[in-house]
């Protein structure tokens, strides 16, 4: 399914979130946005989320600042950027418009990593009631994008969010936990998690946050 010829607009992608659907482009420099509800949905528990042991390390070492929301611009726009291990992106101009309005209406966050005061690593991704639908990451330093990662889930958890939706599944997030399940037990959790009353926690208290991620750990098989 694609969609061109007509302004989308934040509601309308909220609504197809809502729906199990979510925007694609081609490349970066498409025009067209393909709307995609996969067969197998990949999915990150928020309970029994594996931290890697080498992980456990990099976190303790407070190497990394880390942020919600700080630079969500930035973020996105990162994500979109070509590199030499990835030189397109599925992120065009419109898929950046489109969320950088949502986050300007609360309904889009961000995570960044920052080293000396550089954001080096981070992640965004859309919110509806319990609902997080990751989207994209990435890491110009290592390890950077995986610090985000468990910062997003451990506010996820304190926020009350039932659902960390990943989209598909790639051997990086397979060592956190992520599974597929099929298209029709994901809209059955999709429908229950919007429903919750779930907040995104920018700020959380970072003595409590800190608790939160130990308790991940710790539930680590």
């Amino acid at each position: 399914m694609s969609a061109r010829n007509f302004q989308l607009t934040p509601d309308l992608l909220l609504r197809a979130y809502r729906l199990g659907l979510f925007p694609m482009a081609e490349s970066r420099g498409a025009k067209t946005l393909h709307w995609l509800d996969p067969e197998a949905r990949g999915v990150l528990p928020l309970h029994g989320f594996h931290i890697p042991r080498s992980l456990v390390k990099v976190l303790r070492s407070g190497r990394f600042t880390v942020t919600a929301n700080a630079d969500f611009a930035g973020t996105i726009a990162a994500c979109a950027a070509a590199r030499d291990v990835r030189p397109e992106t599925w992120i065009n101009p419109e898929i950046e418009r489109l969320f950088v309005e949502l986050y300007r209406l609360g309904f889009a966050h961000s995570v960044e990593s920052w080293e000396d005061g550089v954001l080096v690593g981070g992640l965004y991704g859309a919110s509806l009631g319990g609902a997080f639908f990751g989207e994209s990451m990435f890491s110009t330093a290592t390890d950077a994008s995986k610090v985000a990662l468990v910062h997003l889930v451990a506010r996820l958890r304190l926020g009350g969010f039932t659902l960390l939706d990943t989209q598909f599944i790639t051997s990086h997030l397979t060592r956190f936990g992520a599974t597929e399940v099929p298209r029709n037990a994901y809209h059955e959790m999709l429908a229950e998690a919007v429903e919750v009353a779930a907040r995104f926690i920018v700020s959380p208290d970072a003595a409590v946050l800190l608790r939160e991620i130990e308790a991940m750990r710790q539930e680590t098989p």
